[in-house]
């Protein structure tokens, strides 16, 4: 059996990585986090156009109709380049719900609208710039999905650390649009769930890769006493830690990838293993190379705490490690 990704997936992951250098170099990540948008939406339908926002709807809603496995790849170079855009909201979290509106589903895949998931009153992700917003209501067992445009709530954007993906609260106004109730409702919850944490953890995978480059490339160029401070013990043992550490959260976010893909049985036990794995790496990752590179690493300029506060967005995103560990040791232990 090939558990490698297939040529297509490889040639998407190549085309991503040239896109996002040339697109959404450092100095754009910054400019964007500082502003009052937070994010490019010609940008954004740049992304629709290569086919990236509509990859894994169906082909009569005007997308490409192939699997997560493919958005996972783009997820990982997303977290690497520290994208600041709706893509995480509307691809991982609310493209499920919108398969019953076909003609909207194929406007978000034209990039032409943004959308996201809210529970009412909750901290959203891109809830102040989603042109849609998805809402769920009522528990586990019984879910009302409703579809609302964002110009029919009440939306008060919130403070938050990672200023390249912020949260708001979205309190919907009149019923909206139905969308799945019932037994429906509750597999849409848990199409989501599994979405989001597989996401969370690609992403953070990508975060805790660029952090682990960023340490290596400063490590062989700075030097103290006529050497490359990565000759040191005390430095190189960090970066080979990072490393490790980095190598087994992508197996597990690539498994948990593949799970989701596949609806295999596994996929809840994948995606909670997954998501506390690969955020720790990611904050792991980001202390490490800050620590490396000395005081340059704690400069506001310096583009590394930027990454560090994504990778802590993402450890505490849908509860933090502990939590999901938690679940897996109720699900053995039954």
């Amino acid at each position: 059996m090939d558990f490698a990704f297939s040529e297509e997936q490889q040639m998407l992951r190549e085309q991503a990585r040239g896109f996002l250098a040339g697109k959404m170099p450092e100095s754009k990540v910054v400019e964007l986090a500082d502003s009052d948008e937070g994010w490019d939406r010609s940008l954004h339908r740049e992304m629709a156009e290569l086919g990236w926002i509509g990859l894994s709807a169906s082909e009569s809603s005007g997308g490409a109709g192939m699997s997560f496995l493919d958005e996972a790849v783009l997820l990982e170079e997303l977290g690497y380049a520290l994208y600041p855009g709706p893509y995480f909201s509307t691809v991982a979290l609310a493209l499920p719900a919108l398969e019953t509106q076909p003609e909207l589903l194929a406007k978000v895949a034209a990039g032409e609208l943004t959308a996201t998931v809210a529970a009412p009153l909750a901290r959203v992700p891109d809830g102040a710039i989603a042109d849609l917003i998805v809402v769920a209501e009522g528990d586990g067992g019984s879910t009302t999905f409703s579809l609302h445009e964002s110009g029919s709530c009440t939306i008060e954007p919130l403070s938050t650390m990672d200023r390249t993906r912020r949260y708001a609260k979205v309190a919907p106004g009149g019923e909206g649009t139905p969308l799945a109730e019932g037994t429906e409702g509750a597999a849409l919850v848990r199409q989501i769930e599994l979405r989001a944490l597989a996401a969370a953890a690609l992403e953070a995978v990508g975060v805790a890769q660029k952090a682990l480059d960023l340490a290596r490339e400063y490590v062989k160029e700075r030097q103290q006493f006529g050497k490359p401070i990565g000759i040191y013990q005390a430095v190189s043992h960090q970066i080979a830690d990072t490393y490790l550490q980095v190598e087994l959260a992508r197996s597990l976010a690539y498994w948990a990838a593949w799970c989701v893909a596949e609806s295999d049985e596994q996929a809840s036990r994948a995606a909670l293993a997954a998501k506390a794995q690969a955020t720790e790496a990611a904050v792991f990752a980001c202390e490490r190379s800050i620590q490396v590179h000395g005081g340059i690493g704690f400069t506001w300029e310096h583009i590394l705490h930027r990454y560090y506060k994504r990778a802590q967005w993402l450890q505490g995103f849908r509860g933090y490690p502990s939590a999901q560990l938690s679940r897996i040791a109720d699900a053995l232990l039954v």
